[in-house]
């Protein structure tokens, strides 16, 4: 517990300012992400934006030697696509878009899923049932919950819907570091795992597969494909355990009540 770092009011005040300016970030993706446009015009238009017109630093750059603002991910990749010039998005193709974002000494991590052009069904409702997976773990949150209880409430959700859940990549905590303990499953059995507190800050990012949940990672050693080249999805945000709840810290102005 020694090695969680509780954030104060002051602390969770910048957090909620990184996690603002990132939700802008999706918003300006928002129209630009269209058939035809490269992974890479993605990245690039991404950190334009949060160097000149945020003013911030995309936090991706440069950790654990990562050269991108971003990860694009499409299809059946599962995570950690990495950004190029060569894939320029299809009608059909589905794209997780991960961005993180420092501001004020405060990291904020959060990914969306973006369906391009005519997407099929099925397509359609794996990003779905993915993003209503993500608030299944979310609306848990609480002091006295449990990280358990999170990925309970994830794992049955995906599987009740046909889906298998990725376990070698997880939510983790966030703050001055883009990853700080603890590890946030997206399975578990409720009432198991670390008791939630106020003032931790963590991601919760399903990465849910429409096939099996067997995955590999390619010979650049950093993409995460589906085994079976069936697709896969993820969404994320960055929470913050309030005193009666939860605060979405990246919440995005379409999802506002």
């Amino acid at each position: 517990m020694n090695s969680i770092k509780l954030k104060s009011t002051e602390e969770l005040q910048v957090m909620r300012e990184s996690g603002r300016l990132l939700a802008l970030v999706f918003k300006y993706l928002d129209n630009l992400i269209k058939v035809g446009t490269s992974t890479m015009e993605i990245n690039d238009l991404a950190e334009r934006y949060i160097i000149d017109e945020l003013k911030s630093r995309p936090a991706s750059k440069g950790q654990y030697d990562y050269q991108y603002t971003l990860n694009t991910s499409v299809n059946h990749v599962v995570c950690h696509g990495i950004p190029t010039d060569t894939l320029r998005l299809k009608s059909g193709d589905i794209v997780n878009v991960d961005i993180t974002l420092e501001q004020g000494g405060f990291i904020a991590d959060s990914s969306k899923m973006y369906m391009v052009g005519e997407v099929t069904p099925l397509a359609k409702r794996l990003v779905n049932k993915t993003y209503e997976a993500l608030w299944e773990g979310i609306k848990v949150v609480k002091p006295g919950a449990t990280l358990g209880d999170i990925g309970h409430a994830i794992q049955q959700f995906a599987e009740l819907n046909g889906y298998s859940i990725v376990r070698e990549y997880c939510g983790h905590g966030i703050g001055r570091e883009m990853h700080e303990e603890p590890q946030v499953l997206h399975y578990g059995q409720k009432g198991k795992g670390l008791v939630l507190q106020e003032g931790m800050t963590f991601t919760i990012e399903p990465m849910i597969n429409q096939g099996k949940a067997k995955v590999k990672m390619k010979k650049d050693g950093w993409t995460v494909v589906t085994s079976d080249k069936k697709l896969s999805a993820q969404w994320e945000h960055t929470i913050a355990v309030t005193s009666d709840g939860y605060e979405v810290l990246t919440l995005r102005d379409e999802e506002r009540p």
